[in-house]
């Protein structure tokens, strides 16, 4: 089956509304895909239970970008070919943001419950929205505790040189050296690389005692393991990017003590018990981070339709825009550009069986 088709379906009925689940099925961040097609499928089964939009069922159409900005484009056209108006997706900034420009022209609204890069929502598109928080509110909670709680001699800043790891390891020194703290080292490693021991031993004469990393958890993984292995001791920091279980896996007992950024836990919030119970009963994980603002990113786009009474996308992008939405992720209510104006950010220590608690 080509990458490009829709590989899943949640219902088959002739009168339904289809929402396109756009994210990577496949390649090296695919369980952040897996997070919002499952946020997202249990929204549209829960919608539906309660009698869908307006006696419509809503159904959802899985692609599968690979987080490849050419793939992520050439599925855009194809959600727009199969006739479908409205998207919650994609996943990487770097693909969401050249497949919105495809959305925006064709008119298909799209929800990224999982891209953070500011420039996403810069360009006054109307159809462009996100239930996940900007790289511009995550930065300030790492730089606040970097300044404050670890009080660093020696920091590095290293990134992967894509738009979401380098934006925000961008923000963070911006952050920082707002505060007065001077950021020693500043530099991208490139993504998909086995050996980073030129960049560890790099770190090592630089008696860096503290690393903050822009990007994903592969990398990052690998960091960590190796320098252990090579016997550099500073502190690590990951952003939401990097906080989920598989970087436990990679890093093993390396990854004990890593700091992370991350939305709240909205599977512990005891509002939630009936989704997770309903996420539990599957066998399903609903801890991933992107898994409730995907959630949530189907829910406003139902409620906005019954307000609007419409299926148009303008005329739900404008509604959107007009009220505000109780979710499992909080209140919802979105600025001109379409991004959430309250997001929070929060740092966990992450530890090596792949839990989390709140760092002190």
């Amino acid at each position: 089956m080509s990458a490009l088709s829709g590989v899943a379906s949640i219902s088959f009925a002739a009168d339904t509304i289809k929402i396109a689940l756009v994210g990577p099925t496949t390649g090296q961040v695919a369980q952040y895909g897996d997070m919002q097609f499952m946020g997202a499928k249990m929204a549209i089964e829960q919608i539906n239970k309660a009698g869908g939009v307006d006696g419509k069922q809503l159904e959802g159409v899985v692609y599968d970008d690979a987080c490849d900005p050419k793939q992520a484009v050439a599925v855009a056209n194809k959600v727009v070919n199969d006739g479908i108006k409205f998207v919650v997706g994609h996943v990487c900034s770097s693909s969401t943001q050249p497949a919105s420009d495809v959305y925006e022209d064709e008119g298909v609204l799209m929800i990224t419950a999982a891209s953070t890069n500011p420039d996403i929502t810069k360009r006054g598109y109307q159809l462009v929205f996100r239930t996940i928080g900007l790289d511009s509110m995550q930065a300030p909670v790492a730089a606040d505790f970097i300044a404050e709680r670890i009080k660093p001699k020696t920091i590095a800043i290293i990134h992967d040189k894509q738009q979401y790891g380098e934006g925000i390891a961008t923000a963070v020194k911006k952050d920082l050296e707002a505060k007065g703290l001077k950021v020693d080292l500043f530099e991208g490693i490139n993504a998909g690389d086995k050996d980073y021991s030129s960049i560890i031993s790099k770190l090592k004469r630089a008696n860096v005692d503290f690393v903050y990393y822009g990007g994903y958890h592969p990398e990052l993984g690998l960091l960590l393991r190796q320098s252990a292995e090579r016997g550099f001791k500073g502190r690590y920091m990951g952003t939401e990017g990097a906080g989920n279980k598989e970087i436990s896996a990679i890093a093993g007992p390396a990854s004990e003590g890593l700091l992370v950024t991350l939305a709240k836990a909205f599977d512990e919030d005891p509002q939630n018990k009936v989704i997770v119970d309903a996420f539990k009963a599957k066998k399903e994980d609903p801890s991933g981070i992107f898994v409730f603002p995907a959630y949530s990113a189907v829910e406003v786009i139902a409620e906005s339709m019954k307000i609007a009474k419409s299926e148009d996308p303008v005329k739900v992008a404008e509604t959107l825009r007009q009220n505000t939405y109780d979710t499992p992720t909080g209140k919802l209510a979105f600025d001109d550009k379409g991004d959430l104006k309250d997001f929070s950010f929060v740092v966990y220590d992450w530890h090596q069986d792949g839990t989390k608690t709140l760092a002190k």
